[in-house]
């Protein structure tokens, strides 16, 4: 899988300085931001962030020197703008696995992705309280926790066919007044059965959230 100018993919092989300056929490932050509102300034990121301007620059520009981010077209001459060149981080989970930088970045990754849905629903929440979104969001949008029991042949082709679905239908959608931006967190977290005599809790303790049987933010490997 190559990079282009949506999707740039990282190799921990070849990539170890651009990998190694996003192992960063703000440093993935500011990226998802300019990727969800588009350019902005540093200024205006250090005020989304609760960040300095000062810091907000110094990881602009480390974003910058790894070509995750360039400077866009700037308003006036007073500051500078910046936009991601990409629209998804991708990788190979198993090339990741091979190493501790690797390990330590997905699991950041993840972990900023859990963050990100937990922002996004208080502001679903506070867009449809606000009338921002339409009444007819309410029943497409949700939250599904379900706990299938599959093989790892058939997870991949789950993954491959949101991945398929989800391509044909952003392109058939990118014209229509209609659409909005969708937070979609695909989540395929295998579990190992509990072992009572060391302690583990009863299995079945997992939620089927019914009436919203959707996926909510990017699939494996990315961010």
């Amino acid at each position: 899988m190559d990079s282009d100018e949506h999707n740039r993919v990282l190799d921990p092989e070849h990539d170890t300085a651009a990998l190694k300056a996003l192992t960063h929490p703000l440093r993935i932050r500011l990226l998802g931001l300019l990727r969800q509102d588009g350019p902005a300034t540093a200024s205006e990121l250090a005020t989304r962030t609760g960040e300095s301007s000062a810091s907000a620059s110094y990881h602009l520009r480390v974003l910058a020197k790894y070509a995750f981010i360039a400077e866009a077209e700037h308003r006036d001459g007073r500051e500078r703008r910046w936009r991601a060149l990409h629209t998804v981080t991708s990788w190979s989970n198993e090339a990741m696995e091979s190493s501790a930088a690797g390990r330590a970045f997905v699991s950041l990754a993840r972990r900023r992705q859990l963050e990100h849905l937990e922002s996004s629903l208080a502001r679903h929440e506070a867009d449809m309280a606000g009338g921002r979104l339409g009444q007819e969001w309410v029943e497409a949008s949700g939250i599904s926790d379900l706990m299938p029991r599959l093989t790892p042949g058939s997870l991949n082709e789950l993954w491959e066919t949101i991945a398929g679905k989800l391509e044909e239908l952003t392109a058939r959608d990118a014209d229509d007044p209609r659409a909005e931006h969708v937070v979609l967190l695909t989540a395929g977290l295998p579990l190992a059965p509990r072992d009572p005599d060391n302690g583990d809790a009863p299995e079945g303790e997992g939620a089927d959230s019914e009436g919203a049987n959707r996926e909510g933010t990017g699939h494996k490997g990315t961010s």
